[in-house]
Parts: C-alpha cells; sequence; structure tokens
C-alpha cells in the first residue's frame, strides 16, 4: 500500500513538471511569435522611412511655398528613425506622427495637377499607399500576437511560471488617434 501511495506522488509530481515545461515552452513561442511580428513591422516602417526622401525631392519641385510642411515630414521622419530601436509604445507614437505629417503632404498634393500627372510621383505615391496597408496588416498580426502572449502571462496557471521565469505583458501597437490607422488618400 505504501508503494502504491508513493508512486502515485511521484506520478503526480510528474504530471506537474511536464505541465509547468508545456506552459513554459507556451510562453517562449508566444514571446518568440510577438519578436517575429514586431520584426515584420519594423521591415515594413524602414521601407516606408526609406521611401520619403524620394518623395520630399519629387515634391520641392512642385510645392516650393509648402516648404514647411515638407520640413515638418523630414522632421518626423528623422524622429521616427531614431526610436527605430525602441519598444512599441514609443515607437509607435513617432510612427504615428510620422503617418500624419505623410497625411497633411497628400492632402496638399490634390493643389497641384501637374504633380498629380508626374509619373515618378505617381509610382512613389502607389509605394507609399501599398507600404501603408502592409503595416495596418503588420500591425494587426502583432496586436494579436501580443494578445496572445499577454493571456498567458495574465491567466492561471501559465501565470505562476510567467512571474517566476521573468515574462512578461508586451505592450500593443497602437494609435493615438483613430484617424491615423487609416491609409493616406492617395487616390488622384
Amino acid at each position: 500500500m505504501q508503494g502504491i501511495g508513493s508512486w502515485g506522488a511521484v506520478a503526480a509530481l510528474g504530471l506537474l513538471l511536464v505541465a509547468i515545461i508545456y506552459c513554459y515552452n507556451r510562453l517562449v513561442f508566444n514571446r518568440a511569435r510577438v519578436a517575429e511580428a514586431w520584426s515584420g513591422i519594423d521591415v515594413q516602417l524602414k521601407r516606408r522611412s526609406s521611401l520619403i526622401p524620394s518623395l520630399v525631392s519629387c515634391l520641392k519641385a512642385y510645392m516650393a511655398h509648402e516648404r514647411d510642411t515638407l520640413e515638418a515630414l523630414v522632421l518626423q521622419r528623422g524622429a521616427a528613425q531614431a526610436h527605430e530601436g525602441d519598444a512599441a509604445a514609443a515607437r509607435g507614437l513617432a510612427e504615428s506622427q510620422l503617418s500624419t505629417a505623410l497625411q497633411r503632404v497628400f492632402a496638399l498634393v490634390e493643389n497641384y495637377p501637374e504633380l498629380k500627372a508626374d509619373s515618378g510621383f505617381l509610382e512613389l505615391q502607389r509605394s507609399l499607399s501599398e507600404l501603408e496597408e502592409q503595416i495596418q496588416m503588420a500591425r494587426r498580426y502583432y496586436n494579436g500576437a501580443v494578445r496572445e502572449l499577454n493571456v498567458l502571462v495574465e491567466s492561471v496557471p501559465s501565470n505562476l511560471v510567467a512571474r517566476s521565469c521573468g515574462f512578461t505583458c508586451a505592450a500593443y501597437f497602437t494609435l493615438d488617434d483613430a484617424r491615423e490607422g487609416q491609409s493616406p488618400k492617395l487616390e488622384l
């Protein structure tokens, strides 16, 4: 009888160890998915940032008296690049401000019919529009991965493993203003 009890205790400890390993592995998997999702956002944001100098040089010829708007766009690009290594919250704010600056520039383009006919500008406009859509898709994927990780970090029993192993909740990539989540109106 005593042998059965000790085997039962060993089996219970074995099951507990398997449950802990399972929870830990799920946490590691979800943390890796969040990192991979952030990498996807980072790539798209860098692609957008690399197109801005071409856009500004194309616009300078047509929009000479809109210099302040173009300078604001360049400044916002620099600010966004300065936050490239930051976490989602800080980077999201800088990128949101860059999106707002881009929207202002494209709103001004409507006043320049000759610019709207320029093939170089039209190609840049198409590329930026596609990038904005890809950024939105990457943001949704990232936020979904963050949600999954955060649920594991905060729910029982995985929260016990998360706390003891140093897992923390990740920050969502959010916008301060819901209008910033819309792609700039680039149709001509």
